[in-house]
């Protein structure tokens, strides 16, 4: 199985970027904890992280020609905006998991707010880097 993991903006940032919301890990530490997580399960993962939403549309539907078995898509701030990603996600038809490190239902009132949802088989959120294995294996269930 082939898993994409796409981060958006301000997720380079990880360990820099409000500690009190997103903990002290890095970005590096991220994708380590994913890729042995991987490992273990005999999943081959892929990584790819843009601050430009094109950029992120772009990645989307190159899993579709690379054929991707599954997405883990956080989407930063264009979970709130980004019609353009909801639309690719439903393009390439790739089954998708949405996650956050926090809980953007119990942050400001605008981040409550998701388009991207709306084209994701399931949404994890609140449970720290621990929802990109969850949905790692949501993907592997499903």
């Amino acid at each position: 199985m082939k898993i994409l993991v796409v981060n958006g903006p301000n997720l380079n940032m990880l360990g820099i970027r409000e500690p009190e919301i997103y903990g002290n890990k890095t970005y590096e530490d991220l994708k380590n904890l994913i890729e042995d997580h991987c490992k273990k399960k005999g999943v081959e993962v892929s990584f790819f992280q843009s601050n430009h939403e094109g950029a992120l549309v772009d990645a989307l539907q190159q899993a579709y020609f690379d054929k991707v078995d599954g997405i883990v898509i956080n989407p930063g701030a264009y979970t709130h905006t980004s019609v353009a990603l909801l639309d690719a996600v439903k393009t390439i038809g790739i089954p998708t998991v949405e996650v956050h490190i926090s809980d953007p239902d119990k942050r400001e009132e605008f981040r409550r707010i998701s388009y991207i949802r709306l084209g994701c088989v399931a949404t994890i959120k609140g449970k720290g880097f621990q929802g990109y294995l969850d949905a790692i294996d949501f993907l592997l269930e499903k």
